[in-house]
């Protein structure tokens, strides 16, 4: 299976996983992982940041993760996403991160970004926001977002996009989160 090595992405190895666990991170390692991806896509594959893309909303915000499962047990941190409050009831979502031999398994992507908006509707969420690669506006819509906006973010081109609330309900055990299936190869 894929993972990060001193931040390199390895490719992915035979097993392929066929359930995904996705929740808040609670284990030091799940942590650990999710950081080291975030690095792996942010600086290493697609040279937006240098060295690392940590800043001062992560000492703020919520971290989730997607892991590859082996026996029903979670393996390996193969996605990622953070959330946080930046104003009373007003929310943002940023640095969701797919390890690549993972973004065409078990919809991780979208998975994240429903449960990133679940929790943070649970926690009192009325304005949920994201900047979001241009490249992956198509996915936001298909999952209810509108586009508010345009702008550059790190040199690149974004869109400002706002989550549709109505199809997120409350998520209030961002523990047990949400399970996915891969996809089953044909």
């Amino acid at each position: 299976m894929g993972c990060i090595v001193d931040d390199r992405l390895e490719p992915a190895a035979q097993y392929q996983p066929i359930e995904f666990l996705v929740r808040e991170a609670v284990q030091h390692w799940e942590r650990e992982q999710a950081h080291a991806l975030r690095r792996a896509v942010f600086c290493i594959e697609q040279g937006i940041f240098v060295g690392d893309d940590r800043d001062a909303i992560d000492d703020r915000a919520q971290l989730l993760v997607a892991m590859s499962c082996i026996g029903g047990m979670p393996d390996r941190v193969v996605g990622t996403v953070r959330i946080h409050e930046s104003a009373p009831q007003v929310w943002w979502g940023s640095r969701l991160a797919v390890h690549p031999a993972f973004r065409s398994q078990g919809h991780l992507g979208a998975t994240l970004i429903r449960l990133a908006v679940c929790r943070a509707h649970a926690q009192g969420c009325i304005d949920f926001h994201a900047h979001v690669q241009s490249q992956n506006v198509p996915l936001f819509q298909k999952l209810h977002w509108t586009l508010e906006g345009e702008l550059v973010v790190h040199g690149r081109p974004h869109a400002e996009m706002r989550a549709g609330l109505d199809f997120y309900p409350p998520c209030h055990d961002p523990v047990s989160g949400f399970v996915s299936r891969a996809r089953s190869a044909s």
